[in-house]
């Protein structure tokens, strides 16, 4: 492939942005290439490459590039009208009722910009509500560029993770190994009186997809509701994508007292959001103590957007398309590492999907789960599938940036940049798509 133009691109954009993006996971080695225009579930980039498109701008493209019409058509009816007006309109009460009706911790929304956004809000207002400063986040876990979770180290103590944040915010952060249900619990017996929430996705989705263990989540469910600390969920990256309208928290049947939205919710557009219990979410100001505000909050045309994506999906058997590809891509993998890789492990579920470059996988992999990990006891890879955000960042990491993703690239398929980010199918994805993309993993692997 020809990539001159990306080539010149990037050295233009070297001396005007730092590092020459404007989001760390963008800069792919040695450059990136850039991209001119979307078309369904590909991408075209400056020179006139075409990729097959998973990563979906991180999560939010659940059509793809071309949105069903009746997102165009609102999205274009708000634009004309104004681009925005310091006041509420019509269109955020629609889309906050909808979320509401099929979300089951939702009772009341509060809208705001991004992920980030909706997650330091989340831990504000649960300061604000219990009174108690400490967080319990999870290691690996990612919620969005905020002082509070930008963290590392363990139980014993945390630091930051970043130069920027004093050491002093740190000290109200607790990481905890995701799926150790006794770690979670000594730290309560230790802390309980102190925590204000308990702060995590339900699937860790930005460290190679890890699953939760059998009944951990309810311990979380438990262990918050006995100690008088709130449990939030981290659905910015599954929520609308894992379960469907009802997110993840409905495939799992554990529900949270607050639930952190962006991406989907916002249908391609910026947005973030907090929902939850209506006593909780109301004592965001002006209704309650909690402060909370935003120029940009409920954006007319992002409101627009959300709602007929969310409407379209409910209307159309959009979930059945994207996961059975989802389930397809996943099991062709599968297959593929039995042959050519058994150390690695394939993960994911509904339409997100990553395989892991694990160092000691199965080699007979007769019962083990067909189309990714799913944490199952009897699986004669269950040891290997990644646990925590630990067992991630032990894998071949490297082997993924410098060679595999390159490979694959190469062969025009355009996969997140490293070990850690989910990939995603659209609907906008076919058979055909999928057939083409497991015979450039062959080639690769």
């Amino acid at each position: 492939m020809n990539h001159d133009e990306s080539r010149s691109l990037y050295d233009r954009a070297l001396s005007v942005l730092a590092g020459g993006v404007n989001s760390s996971v963008r800069a792919t080695q040695p450059y990136p290439f850039f991209v001119e225009r979307g078309d369904g579930a590909h991408v075209i980039d400056a020179d006139g490459n075409r990729y097959v498109d998973y990563v979906m701008g991180y999560g939010p493209l659940l059509y793809g590039h071309d949105a069903p019409e009746p997102v165009q058509s609102a999205v274009q009816k708000h634009a004309a009208a104004g681009p925005m007006y310091g006041a509420p309109t019509e269109i955020e009460v629609e889309h906050a009722e909808f979320v509401a009706r099929h979300v089951p911790s939702v009772e009341m929304l509060r809208f705001v910009n991004s992920g980030t956004e909706a997650t330091v809000s989340a831990v504000r207002l649960a300061r604000g509500v219990t009174g108690r400063d400490k967080i319990v986040v999870m290691q690996g876990g990612y919620h969005g560029a905020q002082e509070s979770t930008l963290v590392e180290g363990g139980p014993d103590g945390a630091k930051p993770s970043t130069p920027g944040i004093p050491s002093s915010f740190a000290d109200h952060t607790i990481p905890v190994p995701f799926n150790d249900e006794e770690t979670v619990r000594e730290v309560f017996a230790e802390h309980g009186e102190d925590i204000a929430a308990v702060l995590t996705e339900p699937i860790l989705a930005n460290t190679g997809i890890v699953h939760p263990v059998d009944g951990y989540l309810e311990a979380l469910r438990d262990v918050t509701e006995a100690h008088g600390a709130l449990l939030i969920f981290d659905e910015v990256i599954t929520g609308f994508r894992v379960g469907g309208l009802q997110c993840a928290q409905g495939k799992f049947g554990v529900t949270p007292d607050l639930t952190t939205f962006g991406k989907i919710i916002g249908g391609g557009f910026p947005v973030g959001a907090v929902g939850g219990k209506a006593e909780l979410v109301e004592q965001f100001t002006p209704g309650g103590d909690v402060f909370q505000s935003g120029t940009f909050s409920g954006h007319p045309v992002t409101m627009a957007a959300g709602h007929e994506y969310l409407k379209y999906a409910a209307e159309n058997d959009v979930y059945g398309h994207v996961d059975r590809l989802g389930e397809k891509l996943r099991a062709g993998i599968t297959d593929i590492l039995e042959d050519q890789a058994p150390e690695y492990t394939v993960v994911g579920t509904d339409s997100m999907f990553k395989t892991v470059f694990t160092r000691h996988g199965a080699a007979e992999r007769a019962d083990a789960c067909v189309d990714g990990c799913s944490q199952v006891e009897s699986c004669p890879n269950y040891d290997a599938c990644p646990k925590t955000g630990a067992d991630v960042s032990n894998t071949e990491t490297d082997r993924w940036e410098r060679v595999f993703w390159q490979e694959m690239k190469d062969r025009g398929v355009f996969l997140t940049a490293n070990q850690f980010e989910s990939q995603f199918v659209s609907y906008a994805h076919t058979d055909e798509d999928i057939e083409k993309t497991l015979e450039a993993y062959k080639a690769a692997l």
